[in-house]
């Protein structure tokens, strides 16, 4: 299906969603309140028509044309580019929406039953987590195509999709809808050479976009890595990245030497910076033996050797004193 004129000028991205909408943010205690006054008895309906115009009688707009709707009517986005939800940001998020009340509204199109999100899934899913009843919501009137481009164009304009969701999404974008790269580019608001690169991320090994979709390494990793032609090189840099913390240039070294030799990309490990080369002889002269420092990311272990039960016990005695 090739894109229409209309979706092809969805540039403006969240613009194109809130207008100039805005709402007063209502504490949470008096929106329980509000939602708890407010009853809905939808009679039977007959047909999907008579149980929309059910629902758009017994919503509540406020003076700026927002909606208080159930959210138990509201569905999740089946083209959703986003796939992952943090669960301790939800939680975070939802405590402030208990706090502050649901600043910004969600948007959404009617389906048949009910309505589907175009843009805030993380709002309405926290908004589940304190079991809000009805949360304000815009309406906009969207075809398949423009509601799929929206929910792409608004995650990527917050940055809310990790490097491969938002490759998925550009790839979305051109295979279903028939964009070029150069569409794609204007209406995320993205460079072409970045669409080119977000879209080589997805010829990785699954091993390797696992890993950048946990976050263990970094968009620049796997662009990095997508430059090398060898899969089994990019898996075990890629590993490598995740547990000792290799930098983009790093990988790019060993890239280069692992063509020469397959097996030295496995075999060389990360050079130590002169700051954690100087903590370890800090670290050796204050407890009397070797120290070893070994970084992942941003995480680490420090191993301290010994040689004999007496020294075991000389340094359990020592590292007492400190506590």
């Amino acid at each position: 299906m090739a894109a229409s004129k209309k979706s092809r000028g969805l540039g403006r991205g969240l613009d194109a969603l809130f207008g100039d909408v805005e709402i007063n943010p209502t504490p949470a205690k008096e929106n329980k309140k509000e939602n708890e006054s407010v009853t809905e008895d939808k009679p039977a309906a007959d047909t999907n028509k008579s149980e929309n115009k059910s629902q758009v009688k017994n919503e509540e707009a406020d003076e700026s044309g927002v909606l208080y709707i159930d959210i138990n009517d509201i569905k999740p986005n089946a083209t959703q580019p986003r796939k992952h939800f943090d669960e301790e940001k939800l939680q975070e998020l939802a405590e402030s929406i208990k706090q502050h009340g649901l600043i910004q509204p969600i948007v959404l199109r009617k389906m048949d039953k009910g309505y589907e999100i175009v843009a805030g899934e993380r709002r309405w899913r926290a908004a589940r987590l304190i079991a809000l009843k009805k949360i304000p919501c815009i309406i906009r009137e969207l075809s398949d195509e423009e509601n799929m481009l929206l929910a792409i164009i608004e995650n990527m304009q917050r940055e809310d999709l990790n490097p491969i969701e938002e490759a998925e999404g550009i790839k979305q974008m051109i295979e279903t809808y028939g964009l070029t790269q150069e569409q794609v580019s204007i209406s995320v608001g993205k460079s072409r050479p970045y669409i080119t690169n977000s879209l080589r991320l997805l010829k990785l090994p699954e091993v390797v976009r696992n890993l950048t979709e946990a976050g263990k390494i970094t968009t620049g990793h796997a662009r990095a890595l997508a430059a090398i032609k060898d899969e089994n090189t990019q898996i075990i840099l890629a590993n490598r990245t995740a547990e000792e913390g290799l930098s983009v240039r790093q990988i790019e070294k060993l890239a280069g030497e692992a063509k020469k030799d397959p097996k030295k990309a496995s075999r060389k490990k990360a050079q130590k910076s002169a700051d954690e080369k100087r903590l370890e002889e800090d670290l050796k002269n204050a407890l009397g033996t070797k120290v070893n420092l070994k970084k992942s990311g941003k995480k680490g272990k420090i191993e301290i050797e010994y040689y004999s039960r007496e020294e075991l016990e000389r340094l359990i005695e020592l590292l007492k004193t400190l506590g």
